[in-house]
């Protein structure tokens, strides 16, 4: 456990941030879930929009969001 009173106020703010990261992650999960079960041009805008957005806030690296809105793109050309 933290001793000092700025490492607790640190270990709570991380536990906050710790819910809300995992809350994205969900929705980005969730996003690519809906698209790979029925690829659609809609459900690739949002997709993309929904992993730009995970890129913004630090959770995904910026090649990762590129990469993965490739391999979408290339799925839906190809259905």
């Amino acid at each position: 456990m933290p001793v000092t009173r700025t490492a607790q106020r640190a270990l709570r703010r991380s536990k906050r941030k710790q819910i809300v990261n995992l809350q994205r992650k969900n929705t980005l999960r969730a996003a690519m879930k809906k698209f790979r079960l029925e690829p659609s041009s809609d459900a690739l805008q949002k997709a993309s929009s929904v992993i730009d957005r995970t890129a913004k806030w630090g959770l995904i690296h910026a090649n990762k969001a590129a990469h993965l809105k490739s391999q979408l793109s290339k799925r839906l050309a190809s259905k």
